[in-house]
């Protein structure tokens, strides 16, 4: 340092402008070589660089999940639904809200019927004149009472529960009959819909009751071919999920962010698929899946019932959804929601809600013949786009689309019901009599 500092006095003895700043340059440059030198000496090695990316971006999945479901509302957009009005019908309780005396009546699988009401007579669609309604729902609570008959669960009382309230609001009001139903609302959240049977033979053979035929019905079932229980103008939602019960697990389940479950299912697989009915349970498929995968370490496949199964999901990559009864099942909305990829396993099955949830890019579709090819088809997506499958899945507007709240959010579940009836104005009675006016 001495002798660069002869070198570079001045002629008058004074450090030069060089000399000045050339201290300052020598010391930046010796720390940034320092400095990375620790770095490239204490880079950590790829299992554990893994392990903290896959961490973060679960973290990140719960995030966006925990952001859906708190409980806000938002007002939604209403231009987007063209100015639509809704008129409720106030039924008797003994249509609809004595039976919420039963907790499992607003809290399974069909409480869609529930959550539906319960939103729109919160929501700005609903308007208390009727001459300004573009539509009329009647809620009916039919799956509250879903009763037991040797050993399957049944709804024959269904038809004529809504027939009874259907002939009430004629005798007590004009609108019914001035459009023979066609502008009137119901929800059939069951497994075959405006059906109202459980078992597909015989909802096929009954086929839509005469009186809900003009009408529009919010029910889970759908497929994509003729059917005679969709034979009615229809809307396809999802089955209920409860958003307190996501929550919950969200909240309490300690899984440090691994998906240590590479298949996952739970529920019904009988050994033996003819049971007491004659019938096949999920066409055999269950029944091939356990004897094909039940001894393979891959799956985590599970015949009984566990109060706190959705852990399970939170802990697993992919989340087998085959058809039971019916070709839906809660396991679809319980795997988006909680970022398991849906395998879903049903022929010809009409999802809810295209138009907001891109099925295509979040889930896959095997078909029901090749389900002893399950093994090799998830290896191969795991292998390739497992990564791309799962980045879809954290978009939040996914998982909202298919969560019904007491108090409609801005594109949840009830709001996509709204955007769909905004759609089928031309059923409209007040709009027709405005455009011939």
């Amino acid at each position: 340092m001495k002798l660069l500092n002869n070198n570079n006095n001045s002629r008058y003895g004074k450090p030069s402008f060089c000399y000045k700043y050339f201290k300052w340059l020598l010391w930046f440059s010796l720390s940034f070589y320092f400095f990375a030198s620790f770095l490239f000496n204490h880079k950590p090695n790829n299992s554990t660089s893994s392990f903290i990316s896959k961490t973060t971006v679960h973290q990140y999945s719960n995030k966006v999940s925990r952001a859906l479901i708190e409980s806000v509302s938002l007002k939604h957009h209403q231009d987007s639904l063209n100015g639509l009005k809704i008129y409720i019908y106030e039924l008797p309780s003994r249509y609809n809200t004595d039976w919420l005396s039963n907790e499992r009546c607003s809290n399974h699988l069909f409480a869609s019927e529930v959550a539906i009401h319960r939103a729109l007579l919160k929501s700005d669609v609903r308007t208390f004149d009727p001459y300004e309604a573009d539509f009329f729902l009647i809620p009916v609570y039919v799956s509250c009472n879903f009763s037991k008959v040797n050993g399957f669960p049944a709804i024959g009382h269904a038809r004529k529960l809504i027939s009874s309230a259907i002939e009430l609001i004629s005798l007590q009001f004009p609108y019914w009959n001035r459009s023979l139903g066609s502008d009137h609302v119901f929800v059939a959240s069951h497994d075959f819909g405006s059906c109202f049977h459980t078992l597909e033979d015989v909802a096929m053979a009954d086929g839509v009751p005469e009186f809900l035929r003009n009408s529009i019905i919010l029910q889970t079932f759908g497929v994509k071919y003729d059917h005679p229980c969709q034979r009615a103008e229809h809307v396809v939602i999802p089955p209920y999920v409860s958003p307190e019960g996501v929550r919950k697990t969200l909240a309490t389940s300690d899984v440090n962010g691994r998906r240590d479950i590479f298949a996952f299912f739970r529920g019904k697989m009988e050994v033996h698929p003819k049971n007491v009915s004659g019938r096949y349970y999920s066409k055999k498929v269950r029944t091939v899946i356990l004897q094909k995968y039940g001894n393979d370490r891959r799956f985590y496949l599970r015949r009984h019932r566990f109060a706190g199964y959705q852990s399970e999901i939170l802990r697993s990559t992919f989340c087998l959804c085959p058809l039971g009864w019916a070709p839906w099942s809660p396991r679809l909305v319980e795997s988006v929601v909680l970022g398991c990829v849906p395998v879903i396993i049903a022929n010809g099955i009409d999802l809810p809600f295209s138009s907001a949830v891109p099925w295509s890019e979040i889930s896959l579709t095997v078909p029901e013949k090749d389900v002893g090819k399950l093994g090799s088809i998830l290896e191969h997506v795991a292998s390739t786009n497992l990564s791309t499958l799962q980045q879809k899945l954290w978009d939040p507007r996914i998982t909202r689309a298919l969560m019904f709240h007491d108090r409609t959010v801005d594109g949840d579940a009830t709001w996509q019901v709204l955007h769909a009836l905004s759609q089928k104005l031309k059923r409209s009675h007040r709009r027709s009599r405005v455009f011939s006016e």
